[in-house]
C-alpha cells in the first residue's frame, strides 16, 4: 500500500497533536515496513522534526514532500488547503490520512480512499474557551472532513459519541482506534540517567508529578489548591511540567496566595528525552483535567510504573480502566486526600503500579499500529 499523510503537525507541533502524528507514523513504519509512506508538510525549520524524520527514514520506506514552487512556498501556510489536492492527484496514493481533523478540498473527487482522525470537539463542548471566528472555522473544517472521508477515526469512544451528538456523524462511519505513546516510555531508565535528570531540575527523590499543558482546561489551579492538604502532612513538592507561560503566571500567583511558592515547581521547555526519568521517579502522577480527547500522559505514567489519579468523566475511564483512581475534578478536598493516601501507602502504590502495567499493554504501539493497518486494508478490500 502507498499511504499518504497530512503530516503538518508531525513537523510543526510538539504537543498533543504532533505527538499523535509522529507516534502513529513511526509505529506503522516500524511494524509494517512493506508499505510506502508519504509525508506531506509545509516547510519546517525545527531541528527536532528534522532529526525525527532522518532517524525514521533509515528504518522504512518513507518519503517527505514539501512545497517546491515559488507560489506554494510563498503561501506555505495555506498549502494544505489550496495546493495539496493537486499534488495528491499527481502522486496517486492508495490512502490519504488527515491526522488532525482536516482533509484537503475536493479530495473526494480524486478516487483516493480517505481517512480523517478527529481527536475531540472541545470547541463545541467548551465554546467559551474559543473565539467565535475559530469556532466557525473549526466547525466548517470538521464537518467537511467527516462528510467526505471514507472512514472517520475517533481516538476514543467519548469522541465517537461527541461526533454523533454535535456533528451528527453516522456512527457506522466512525472507527475507534486508540493511540499509543512514544516507545521511550516502555523502558526503565538506568539509575545514572534518573539521577542526571533529577539533579538537572534540582528535584528531590520524591515528588507528585503533573505533565501536560498549562491551561485552564487542565484544572491546575484546582490541583494546587488540593495539594495544599498534602503539604500539611508531607514535605514533597508538586512538580508541574508543561508549557503555557501566560497561564503559568496565573498559577504562580495562585500558589503564592496559598503560601506554596516554595512547594510548587514549574518546569517548562523540558526535552521529551527527559520525561521518562521524570515520570519514573515520581511518587504519584496526578492528571485532574476537566476534559481530554484521550489523555496521553495517563498511559505514559502507566507505562512508567507510576500510580495515577485522574478525573471522573470524559474519556478517562477508557484510558485508565480499573488501574487508576478517579476523583471528581471539582472536589479539592477529595483530590487532596487521594494524593495523601497514595503518598502514605507503599503497598497501594505497588498494587496500582502492577495493575496499571497490565492494563496499559492494550495501548502498546505494535497493537495500535496493527489496528490502524486493518482499517486501511478494509478500505482497499
Amino acid at each position: 500500500m502507498k499511504i499518504a499523510f497530512d503530516a503538518k503537525r508531525a513537523f510543526h507541533n510538539f504537543r498533543g497533536l504532533g505527538n499523535y502524528s509522529r507516534t502513529l507514523i513511526e509505529g506503522l513504519v516500524l511494524n509494517f515496513p512493506e508499505n510506502e509512506y508519504v509525508l506531506y508538510t509545509p516547510p519546517f525549520k525545527d531541528e527536532r522534526a528534522r532529526k525525527w524524520y532522518e532517524d525514521l527514514k533509515n528504518k522504512g520506506n518513507l518519503k517527505l514532500v514539501v512545497p517546491s514552487s515559488f507560489l506554494t512556498q510563498t503561501f506555505s501556510s495555506s498549502w494544505r488547503s489550496l495546493f495539496l489536492t493537486n499534488v495528491l492527484k499527481k502522486d496517486k496514493p492508495d490512502i490519504f490520512h488527515g491526522l488532525s481533523h482536516e482533509l484537503p478540498p475536493k479530495i473526494d473527487q480524486l478516487g483516493i480512499k480517505t481517512v480523517v482522525t478527529i481527536h475531540d470537539l472541545l470547541f463545541m463542548r467548551y465554546p467559551g474557551m474559543f473565539s467565535s471566528v475559530d469556532r466557525r472555522i473549526y466547525k466548517k473544517k470538521y464537518t467537511y472532513s467527516c462528510k467526505v472521508a471514507d472512514r472517520v477515526v475517533a481516538i476514543c469512544e467519548q469522541t465517537k459519541n461527541d461526533l454523533d451528538q454535535y456533528l451528527k456523524v453516522d456512527a457506522n462511519k466512525v472507527d475507534v482506534v486508540y493511540q499509543s505513546c512514544d516507545p521511550m516510555f516502555y523502558h526503565l531508565e538506568d539509575k545514572a540517567k534518573q539521577d542526571e535528570v533529577r539533579k538537572k531540575y534540582f528535584l528531590p527523590h520524591h515528588y507528585i508529578l503533573y505533565v501536560g499543558a498549562f491551561s485552564k482546561l487542565k484544572n491546575l489551579e484546582h490541583l494546587i489548591t488540593s495539594y495544599k492538604y498534602v503539604s500539611q502532612y508531607h514535605d514533597l513538592p508538586l512538580v508541574l511540567v508543561g508549557q503555557g507561560a501566560k497561564y503559568r503566571h496565573h498559577l504562580v500567583q495562585h500558589a503564592c496566595k496559598l503560601n506554596l511558592e516554595n512547594h510548587v515547581i514549574f518546569l517548562e521547555d523540558v526535552p521529551s528525552r527527559d520525561l521518562p526519568a521524570l515520570y519514573q521517579q515520581a511518587t504519584v502522577f496526578v492528571f485532574p483535567s476537566l476534559f481530554e480527547g484521550f489523555g496521553i500522559p495517563i498511559i505514559e505514567s502507566l507505562f512508567s510504573g507510576v500510580p495515577v489519579i485522574t478525573s471522573t468523566g470524559s474519556c478517562f475511564g477508557e484510558t485508565g480502566g480499573d488501574a487508576v483512581e478517579y476523583v471528581d475534578p471539582h472536589d479539592s478536598d477529595k483530590l487532596g486526600k487521594a494524593m495523601t493516601r497514595l503518598v502514605e501507602n507503599d503497598k497501594l502504590r505497588e498494587e496500582m503500579s502492577e495493575k496499571g502495567h497490565k492494563w496499559v499493554k492494550r495501548f502498546h504501539l505494535e497493537l495500535t499500529s496493527t489496528n490502524m493497518i486493518k482499517l486501511y486494508k478494509s478500505l482497499l478490500s
